[in-house]
């Protein structure tokens, strides 16, 4: 009798799946609906942040800052919604992520550095306003667990 006999005999007398791999449908589903439901209030998280630091900028410095600001947090928008398909492409199968999604960072770095009226550090850092969601989201979960 070798290991793999044994371990198919475990698996066996566990009670899960003959099809190694497969999932249960109804614990997959579960898992999906909290991810769209963590997607979803990530992404609104996300646009709230936008606004209020879109405003600051605005006041405290100037339109074209902040629309610079806005231009790298729209980036950071479209890079969350394209890291959340990524995500949902998992499997037992595709365990990598794409690394496509850095390229949309870079095009935009160097769309600002080649076109004199975009700033590149405004573009950055509202690239990282999703960052910023995510911190909420942890400090949030850390202080109110029940949310």
């Amino acid at each position: 009798m070798s290991l793999s006999d044994e371990s198919i005999k475990s698996t066996r007398a566990t009670g899960q799946d003959s099809n190694p791999g497969l999932e249960n449908p109804e614990r997959k589903s579960s898992s999906m609906q909290e991810f769209y439901h963590l997607y979803r209030e990530l992404l609104v998280i996300t646009l709230v942040l936008t606004g209020i630091i879109f405003i600051s900028v605005w006041v405290l410095y100037s339109r074209n800052v902040a629309l610079n600001y806005l231009l790298g947090a729209c980036t950071g928008v479209v890079y969350l919604r394209m890291l959340a398909k990524d995500v949902e492409r998992l499997s037992r199968e595709n365990r990598k992520l794409s690394k496509t999604r850095l390229a949309l960072l870079v095009g935009v770095i160097l769309l600002a550095s080649q076109w004199n009226k975009l700033q590149i550090l405004p573009i950055f850092l509202g690239f990282l306003t999703y960052k910023g969601t995510l911190l909420i989201y942890v400090v949030r979960g850390a202080f109110i667990p029940d949310s």
